[in-house]
């Protein structure tokens, strides 16, 4: 069982296409998804969480859709894991030490003083964890993601959610009567 779920990788990929800050565009979430193949409504839950987190701002309309509230540069993965999952610990001491057979009905008080010694190295862990994600930002899984794919396929990417964002403002559009023309 893994400690983050898959919303924190949705969440992760779904922002690096707002990454690019030469697009005008703002996709929406359901293409977001769609681009992905994964659950609009799942997307669209997620980005309730990153705006309400202050990572993402939205606008409505046909040309609305989701904007990074600042820099890439400066939202960490440690954010984005936050917004999505909550701070949770990844371990919680159940204080078992306490439970020896050779105890038995009662425990000696050394036996559950201090802070348990397993207990202590999962905090650590985890302070750590948290650290490496407070480090990396959606700037540098960018540059990583971007190191990897061939030259032409951002353009390709900021036209697909270009050419959604077209059809969306003409399907919205009225139109001109004949006596209008």
């Amino acid at each position: 069982m893994s400690h983050f779920g898959a919303g924190t990788e949705y969440a992760l990929h779904c922002l690096l296409f707002l990454t690019d800050g030469e697009t005008a565009h703002s996709p929406g979430s359901r293409d977001l998804a769609d681009f992905q193949g994964i659950s609009p409504s799942y997307v669209a839950k997620l980005f309730t969480s990153l705006e309400r987190a202050g990572i993402v701002s939205s606008t409505q309309g046909a040309k609305g859709g989701f904007r990074l509230s600042r820099p890439a540069s400066d939202i960490s993965v440690l954010d984005v894991v936050d917004a999505v999952e909550g701070r949770k610990s990844i371990f919680q001491c159940r204080n078992i030490r306490v439970n020896c057979a050779l105890f038995g009905e009662k425990a000696p008080a050394w036996a559950g003083s201090g802070l348990c010694a397993i207990h202590q190295v999962m905090i650590d862990a985890e302070e750590k964890m948290r650290e490496e994600l407070a480090r990396v930002t959606l700037s540098d899984l960018n540059d990583s993601v971007s190191a990897k794919a061939p030259a032409g396929f951002t353009p390709k990417v900021i036209d697909w959610f270009a050419d959604r964002q077209a059809d969306r403002f003409r399907a919205r559009s009225p139109r001109k009567s004949s006596q209008e023309q």
